[in-house]
């Protein structure tokens, strides 16, 4: 059996080969190398399975993300392993979780992203290949800084074009090249 100290290393470091292989490796997201190799990415693993739980360490995270500067957490990575395991229930737990930000005042300052091993654009089959964009291996909370959303796009020509430049790069790698990378449903259970 797993203890809850191998889950939380093992969810990291599956994470981490996503984001090195998939995000960066792919340029999924063209912002994401540079806070990388500076080390100002902070990834946080909430080994619960009930929500009220998954909420608190949101909280937490949002309160520890702006408690430090940018130079030392750029972003954070809020794995939930055994939470949440169905796309639709993320999809609405999201609701929540913006409720979080409204109530600790970072509506403006923080944005929530979404990522999950099931994850599913309105409109599409749920084998599209361009749903990969924002599949991880683990039910994940991107925790953004706006101030570095907006520098980030400044630096960024025609950031707009990112999310079709990478449908483009998912459907020209396939199914079977996006198998290659091995950064699909993460090892660790619900």
């Amino acid at each position: 059996m797993t203890t809850p100290h191998e889950a939380t290393e093992i969810a990291t470091a599956e994470t981490r080969q996503w984001l090195e292989k998939a995000v960066i490796g792919l340029n999924l997201c063209p912002f994401a190398k540079s806070v990388y190799v500076k080390n100002q990415v902070h990834f946080a693993v909430c080994m619960a399975s009930q929500l009220e739980m998954l909420l608190e360490a949101l909280r937490y995270e949002l309160k520890q993300l702006v408690a430090h500067s940018a130079r030392v957490r750029d972003t954070t990575l809020l794995i939930a392993p055994y939470a949440l395991s169905h796309f639709l229930d993320f999809n609405d737990f999201l609701v929540d979780a913006d409720k979080v930000l409204d109530d600790l005042g970072l509506v403006g300052e923080i944005q929530i992203a979404s990522f999950h091993p099931d994850f599913q654009f309105a409109g599409t089959a749920a084998d599209d290949i361009t749903n990969c964009t924002n599949r991880s291996p683990y039910p994940t909370l991107h925790l953004i800084r706006e101030e570095s959303i907006d520098r980030a796009v400044k630096s960024f020509p025609q950031a707009e074009r990112i999310f079709e430049v990478n449908m483009q790069t998912l459907e020209l790698m396939g199914p079977q090249g996006w198998a290659a990378l091995n950064v699909g449903r993460g090892k660790i259970r619900p």
